[in-house]
């Protein structure tokens, strides 16, 4: 029996909930799932410049299974880059540092419940226009 699978830390989640190929309708096209913890681990390495040793570190797992994460989600980007495929971003075994939730009107990130009765960049209500992430 193999061992259970132990969650990544993620600090924050994506601003954007995927991408797709510009000039195809997005009802059109094949989506591949791309899991928070793959995009972490191309956020900490190509976009924030860490080694593999630190991000690893900074999401809780060993180098090699860093290692593998991070190659899994760029074979999927490339795959998606190629093939013209939309990419979805969602899922996986993570948690977050923080409650995360998101405006539904302008899609702004708020840690937070409790501190943010309205939206700070549109004004709208908490209540009825955030979704939680994850």
């Amino acid at each position: 029996m193999p061992r259970p699978i132990r969650n990544r830390k993620v600090v924050n989640p994506p601003q954007m909930s995927g991408f797709k190929p510009f000039g195809m309708p997005l009802c059109k096209l094949k989506v591949l799932e791309l899991q928070f913890d793959e995009y972490e681990s191309i956020n900490l390495v190509n976009y924030q410049d860490l080694q593999q040793e630190a991000a690893a570190e900074m999401m809780g797992i060993s180098r090699p299974t860093f290692t593998r994460i991070y190659n899994r989600a760029l074979k999927k980007i490339a795959k998606a880059f190629v093939e013209g495929l939309a990419i979805q971003i969602e899922g996986g075994n993570v948690e977050f540092e923080k409650q995360w939730f998101k405006c539904q009107k302008c899609f702004k990130l708020i840690d937070g419940m409790e501190n943010h009765i309205k939206c700070v960049g549109c004004n709208s209500f908490a209540n009825n226009e955030l979704v939680k992430i994850n």
